[in-house]
């Protein structure tokens, strides 16, 4: 007889696990099947930065959500995740100066420590940065970064604990169903049977909602990050900095390094096979992002490249997940395509999807804004940047 589950999650990212975690500590009988291993797709390559500056009143919500979990994390989860808490920086050019105001509006609104400051704050707060070209800055004394191998793990342990099984390098190869309704998945080796799948299978979400018939509009794209070594008397740990003006994003890193990488719409074009892409970083990516870097952190003109890697981001239309029954009354759920947003909302998205499976009356948070047919109703998420991946 096949062995059955209330609810099996395919995909074992800070999604997959996240929600595994909520699910389980509620009792509810939940199997996670990952064909790799934990965070063995975009999670485990996430720049993992901690960010609240979002532009919609929901997923401001998630951010702070995650973050006050990211800062107590042994306490609401278990065990580590990394959390180093270097502050915020998000930096605007006067078109972009209204933008930046509503959303530090908003999210001071919903209880976010952020404010605008003066050239004068900024340069205390990052003496290195080049800002005569600034006309605005934001600025989060919370904001910083996590490890996102030690958090997916420690999501995975924690649903351990509560009583979820999870099969490690053990593929779903098909969906089963039963007069419309979900009745169990496949692998090469055997069949599992439960009323409910969820598909949080990131850059592979396309892929599985296939097996069920259905088409969603997420990519798996190729992204780059890449590594400065800053002279020994820099390498103390500095701010997260998110360069509207130049596309770009760079952080700290352990060991004096920098992390560095792009915010730009043109990487929803490097559409790629998830199981068959260049995973090696490109020769020329260490100037495209060197360049306007130095512009803004003058100091990585006097730092040694280390090289880096490609990694993948799921991602939609509006560069904001599917959060729905993706067929209505079949058990079929989906939480993909997180478009890059995904590790710092993650905590968060374990409860917004955990309360949607089980039929949660009050919710904490309204998943209608990543409904599934936001696209056909004309009604995509958007931002208050022309960076539309500012959320």
């Amino acid at each position: 007889m096949a062995q059955s589950f209330d609810v099996i999650i395919i995909g074992a990212g800070i999604m997959g696990c996240s929600t595994a975690f909520q699910l389980a500590r509620r009792g509810v009988k939940v199997a996670v099947f990952e064909k790799g291993y934990y965070g063995n797709g975009s999670t485990g390559r996430s720049s993992a930065i901690i960010r609240q500056h979002y532009s919609n009143e929901l997923t401001a919500r998630m951010a702070l959500h995650s973050l006050e979990m990211f800062q107590n994390f042994d306490d609401a989860v278990g065990g580590d995740c990394g959390y180093e808490k270097t502050g915020f920086l998000a930096l605007a050019s006067a078109k972009d100066r209204g933008g930046l105001e509503a959303n530090v509006a908003l999210q001071k609104k919903v209880g976010i420590r952020t404010d605008i400051i003066s050239a004068d704050d900024l340069r205390e707060l990052m003496p290195t940065l080049a800002a005569a070209d600034l006309v605005s800055a934001a600025y989060e004394p919370d904001g910083g970064y996590a490890d996102p191998n030690l958090t997916v793990t420690a999501f995975a342990n924690a649903a351990r604990r509560h009583g979820a099984t999870f099969f490690l390098d053990t593929e779903v190869t098909g969906i089963r169903f039963d007069g419309g309704r979900v009745a169990g998945i496949s692998t090469r080796a055997d069949t599992f049977s439960t009323p409910i799948v969820l598909n949080s299978a990131g850059p592979w979400g396309a892929q599985v909602a296939k097996m069920a018939g259905v088409t969603v509009p997420i990519n798996s794209c190729r992204v780059q990050v890449t590594f400065f070594r800053r002279p020994p008397q820099y390498a103390a740990p500095h701010p997260v900095v998110v360069d509207f003006v130049h596309a770009t994003y760079f952080r700290s890193e352990t060991g004096g390094l920098t992390l560095a990488g792009l915010v730009d719409p043109e990487e929803a074009n490097a559409v790629v096979n998830p199981d068959d892409f260049n995973e090696q970083l490109d020769a020329d990516f260490v100037l495209e992002v060197g360049e306007p870097l130095v512009q803004r952190f003058p100091l990585i003109e006097q730092s040694r490249n280390t090289g880096g890697y490609a990694a993948l981001y799921a991602v939609t239309p509006d560069w904001h997940p599917l959060v729905d029954e993706l067929i209505p009354g079949s058990g079929f759920f989906i939480s993909a395509g997180f478009s890059g947003h995904g590790f710092k909302l993650g905590p968060a998205a374990g409860v917004m999807i955990a309360d949607m499976l089980t039929g949660t009356s009050d919710p904490l948070f309204d998943r209608s804004l990543f409904r599934a047919t936001r696209y056909a109703e004309n009604q995509p998420v958007v931002g208050q940047y022309e960076y539309s991946i500012a959320g």
